[in-house]
């Protein structure tokens, strides 16, 4: 009977975890667009504060996903463009939107590390995190159809 009850509350505490579960590139579908997620360069993840998995084809659909639905994360990953397959936190991290940049749902977006010499602080077109969700907000980027 001990061993069933340590069972149950191990399971509790697994199932509470907000440690982010990996990317199963080309199985895993994205919770906002429903897409199958295949790139590793552009793809992000999040874990709520209850350790509910929430994982994204693109950085654009996970700022989308959270300011609709003014989701609170525990955790906020984007993957590093420079590293395909490395995720970094979006606290870490400058975007940079830049037509060159061809991201799977057009928002031409993609995160990059702070210290990349690729992101010039100020420049134009690149922002932290706070100033990307107030960017989508003011370009209405949450009602934009992407192709």
């Amino acid at each position: 009977m001990k061993k069933i009850i340590l069972l149950f509350v191990l399971g509790l505490i697994t199932a509470c975890s907000n440690e982010p579960q990996p990317i199963d590139y080309g199985n895993d579908n994205c919770d906002f667009c429903e897409m199958t997620i295949v790139s590793q360069a552009y793809s992000a993840q999040a874990v709520s504060q209850k350790g509910k998995q929430y994982k994204y084809d693109a950085i654009e659909c996970m700022v989308n996903d959270q300011l609709q639905h003014n989701y609170d994360m525990a955790v906020n990953l984007v993957a590093n463009f420079e590293q395909p397959g490395t995720m970094i936190n979006v606290n870490k991290a400058r975007f940079v939107i830049n037509d060159s940049i061809k991201s799977p749902m057009g928002g031409n977006l993609a995160a990059f590390k702070k210290e990349s010499p690729v992101v010039n602080d100020g420049t134009e077109g690149t922002f932290s995190w706070d100033e990307l969700k107030t960017h989508f907000l003011q370009t209405d980027s949450l009602n934009r159809t992407y192709q």
